[in-house]
């Protein structure tokens, strides 16, 4: 089971009544960019599940993220010969309307998925169009131009580029940057 805080008792409490003990339930914390196979907590279920056991979980998608990955997890238990059993869905794979159900659901749920991003992404280009912007905040040239002229003159006296940079609240990284900006500024207004 995936786990956050909207349904993750829910998810638990019907593992519970379906016979799992709580110390056999394995969660993740939901991530829609990595394979099952991936997951830490797939891992430790598949360490952990023996042939001639049952996965349980609360719906197919809580397992999984798209079709090919429910396709190639289910297919890679079967072959340890562990079973897996959908609550919600009511699905057994192990019998040809079980596969056929969990199919089709997976599908479906993928299809969910992309329509989830299709509108996010859409929202955020039409974010973007009424002049939202994304990211950090610009910083105002003249207060980078004050921190800079103070860790260069902390750099003069000695110090090293990293406490001058910690004095202006900024990482050495982010000093270099600033002072690689800077020259290049300059440099470009000389010719």
């Amino acid at each position: 089971m995936s786990t956050s805080s909207q349904d993750a008792q829910l998810q638990l409490d019907a593992l519970l009544i379906a016979g799992v003990q709580k110390r056999d339930v394995f969660a993740d914390v939901p991530s829609g960019s990595r394979t099952a196979i991936d997951r830490p907590g797939i891992k430790k279920l598949l360490e952990y599940a023996e042939s001639g056991d049952t996965v349980v979980v609360w719906r197919v998608d809580r397992l999984v993220r798209s079709l090919m990955d429910v396709l190639n997890t289910v297919a890679l238990l079967r072959e340890r010969g562990i079973n897996v059993r959908s609550i919600s869905d009511g699905i057994d794979p192990a019998t040809s309307t079980g596969r056929l159900m969990l199919n089709m659901l997976a599908t479906l749920a993928e299809y969910e998925r992309e329509l989830i991003v299709e509108r996010v992404t859409a929202g955020i280009a039409a974010a973007r169009q009424n002049g939202t912007r994304f990211g950090h905040p610009l910083s105002d040239p003249v207060v980078i131009a004050d921190k800079l002229a103070l860790a260069r003159e902390a750099r003069a006296k000695g110090r090293t580029a990293e406490d001058a940079a910690r004095l202006v609240v900024w990482s050495r990284a982010t000093f270099y940057r600033h002072q690689m900006v800077a020259d290049a500024a300059r440099a470009s207004s000389a010719m």
